[in-house]
């Protein structure tokens, strides 16, 4: 294989919807560049991507595959892309390093959810969008239904390229309104003929011609006034306007095929060559300091590993993107996070489960290589002397949690380097221990996403492992003002412990007024606060730490004892144990003995003199709340808003955007667990949600009552 010059690269993400046949048309594209002999199928598992065990077994993609093909002298990566928003982490990758996305739509369903999803996702990477109209051959595909669904879905301005003839399970020929040329094609081989339009779809054609004119000359003033003096633009024109509307993303040239049958593919390919912006023309790569790199194989090296994965007979494999420069085999590089040095003992070309044994490539290619000692996703590798690091991949926020453990408890420290190293590989897989919950919490994209590392560890690694409902973080503040007194006196001979501590406690909020007067066995009393410390707390929140002593009641030296005796009751709340929050704490008298006086002393007074005080502020349970936004088709909204009022959700917010609708609103994490498979059930998987962690509000009385309860309980049976 030879070595492509980065002008003669071009990078492609597929987009779309499960089912919309972004793996079909990958196979398509490779036979097409004589990659493979033979195209294989999802149903027959012999397809270059969808290689592994687990996607033969779901007959779809679960993660992106890195693809190439060789078409008209010129490189064209290509990375499948999984549909289901389960498994975006691997879509968000393929946007880091490709420079153009075709997006497939289902001719027999139109712009779906999972399309407007991965739109959306592009328009957020800053990609431009090819679209190309797919399954053109199925009995119920409709072209006037899809590209209405289209027009009014996109955001960029919609333009055909090609229009079908005959659509449906004749299918075999469409007319080019670029070329103004129909392509016939007459079996599955992708063997096409290239006609004169015929006589009846020739006024059709023109006017769709004029409509691509026109919006070709819209993006260059040169170009417009060409189409002002001429009324036309040749070809090569036309294709100039296209290339910068395209990469401005101003438009969306829509296109249509059949990729079982081959039909359209290559003119899809051409059209991506000529006219879709490879690395020199993208937008240049931006460095977290805020520079940028351009794709010049002149300057020094610099690749971006966008994804690692393990291969059964290859071991830790890990592909990038070269930046900048050139890479050879036997280079040495250093990893600019981890501040070590890596060789690169082989190279290789990457065709799905296939690989190409490579010297070198250039700025702006994409490949692989093996046994790298600690390079991750979202490292940059450098030649020795240059320190760019490329801005991260901006993964997603989980929406999806469970507790985990080991069937077998002798496997758990084996399960928990497993789950670290799945988090390596897919960093939209989170893993923590929770010391509060004393629990393993995994996080991930839905209900599915977790499964399918589950059937992995299971299948790979033999350790079966269970997921269940995870605890949740609740917290414990108060709601009014309470005094205390608690008196710590231990004699057993000899020197004993003595410790007196008065304190009063109340509600903290930002903002709030010094320490004033407070009312202590009927009479007013003001307090003079010497000290204030403002601790912010790990779990979120404040403790106000003040000193009001007067006299030597207690000496300064005891005050940080006290402290400590506070801090470890507010790590294990009087009510449930849980984390406590937002409290203003006023030592302001107490006793000691000049003997019996020592800091373990104070911290026990202190610890039970909160404790006291805390059961007479009105405790309350605090619930963690999380900001959800779900896209929804208009015709199951009230299904999925009836879901989430049953759920104590808070309705924000409804919003429709072209044919879709949004629906905001705040719901309690506990009533989220398995949120993801409920909507995708209520829906048929139309739908989809981010969530994001919004603040801690009071709990029902009737929630905090079971609560009060399932805690009693566990304390009676730990007695």
């Amino acid at each position: 294989m030879k070595t492509y010059p980065t002008n003669e690269i071009k990078n492609i993400v597929l987009l779309g919807h499960s089912g919309s046949g972004k793996t079909t048309l990958a196979e398509a594209m490779a036979y097409e560049g004589k990659v493979i002999d033979r195209r294989g199928s999802v149903e027959s598992e012999n397809t270059l991507s969808d290689y592994t065990d687990v996607e033969h077994l779901y007959k779809r993609s679960i993660y992106s595959t890195l693809l190439y093909t060789e078409y008209m002298g010129q490189k064209l990566n290509i990375l499948d892309t999984p549909g289901s928003d389960d498994f975006c982490g691997s879509l968000f990758s393929s946007f880091k390093v490709a420079d153009i996305g075709v997006l497939l739509v289902n001719a027999q369903s139109g712009f779906e959810v999972g399309t407007e999803i991965q739109a959306r996702y592009a328009r957020r990477h800053e990609k431009p969008v090819i679209i190309a109209v797919n399954q053109l051959d199925h009995e119920k595909a409709s072209w006037e239904t899809t590209v209405d669904s289209i027009m009014a879905a996109s955001e960029a301005k919609p333009v055909i390229v090609q229009y079908p003839v005959n659509p449906g399970v004749g299918f075999d020929a469409f007319i080019d309104v670029l070329l103004m040329k129909m392509y016939k094609f007459k079996d599955d081989s992708g063997a096409r003929e290239e006609l004169d339009i015929p006589a009846n779809e020739i006024e059709r054609a023109k006017e769709l011609h004029n409509t691509l004119v026109e919006a070709a000359a819209e993006n260059d003033e040169k170009l417009m006034e060409l189409f002002f003096e001429k009324g036309e633009l040749t070809q090569d024109e036309m294709r100039s306007g296209l290339r910068i509307g395209l990469a401005r993303r101003d438009l969306v040239p829509i296109f249509c095929i059949a990729a079982k049958k081959d039909v359209g593919v290559k003119r899809l390919m051409e059209f991506i060559i000529n006219v879709a912006p490879g690395p020199i023309e993208a937008p240049n790569f931006r460095l977290q300091d805020g520079g940028e790199i351009e794709s010049d194989a002149t300057k020094p090296t610099s690749i971006f590993v966008f994804k690692t994965a393990v291969e059964q007979h290859l071991g830790e494999m890990v592909y990038f993107r070269v930046i900048s420069g050139k890479i050879t085999e036997g280079q040495e590089l250093e990893n600019q996070t981890t501040g070590q040095k890596e060789k690169i003992s082989q190279l290789f070309a990457v065709a799905g489960k296939n690989r190409t044994k490579v010297t070198e490539l250039c700025a702006g290619d994409i490949g692989c290589t093996v046994k790298l000692k600690a390079t991750r996703v979202n490292h940059t590798l450098n030649a020795p002397g240059n320190d760019w690091k490329i801005n991260l991949i901006g993964f997603p926020q989980p929406r999806y949690r469970c507790a985990v453990k080991a069937v077998n408890s002798s496997e758990d420290e084996k399960l928990g380097e497993l789950l670290n190293k799945a988090h390596h590989d897919d960093p939209t897989i989170v893993v923590n221990y929770s010391k509060e919950l004393k629990q393993t919490i995994i996080e991930g994209q839905g209900e599915h996403h977790l499964n399918i590392l589950k059937w992995q560890i299971a299948n790979s690694n033999k350790i079966e492992l269970e997921f269940f409902e995870p605890k949740i973080s609740y917290r414990e503040t108060i709601t009014k003002i309470a005094p205390a007194s608690y008196r710590h006196k231990k004699q057993s001979g000899g020197s004993g412990q003595f410790g007196e501590v008065q304190m009063i406690i109340e509600p903290y909020f930002e903002g709030m007024p010094a320490p004033g007067k407070y009312k202590l066995d009927g009479k007013e009393t003001q307090f003079n606060v010497k000290n204030t410390e403002e601790i912010n707390l790990d779990w979120g929140g404040k403790l106000i730490y003040c000193s009001a002593i007067v006299g030597g009641a207690i000496d300064a030296r005891f005050m940080p004892a006290i402290l400590k005796g506070i801090m470890e009751k507010m790590e294990e709340g009087p009510l449930t144990g849980s984390l406590a929050r937002d409290i203003r704490v006023i030592v302001f008298d107490g006793k000691m003995h000049p003997v019996d006086s020592n800091e373990l002393s104070f911290k026990l007074a202190g610890r039970n003199a909160f404790k006291e005080a805390f059961k007479n502020a009105g405790p309350k349970i605090m619930e963690p709340i999380y900001k959800i936004e779900v896209i929804v088709p208009t015709d199951k909204m009230g299904d999925v808003m009836s879901d989430l009022q049953n759920r104590r959700a808070m309705i924000e917010g409804m919003s429709s955007d072209k044919g879709f609708e949004t629906l905001s609103a705040k719901v309690p994490l506990f009533e989220l667990y398995r949120y993801s498979t409920t909507l995708s059930s209520l829906t048929s998987g139309r739908a989809t949600y981010t969530m994001t962690f919004a603040n801690y509000e009071p709990a029902p009385s009737d929630v905090q009552d079971k609560l009060l309860k399932a805690y009693a309980a566990t304390q009676s049976d730990e007695d």
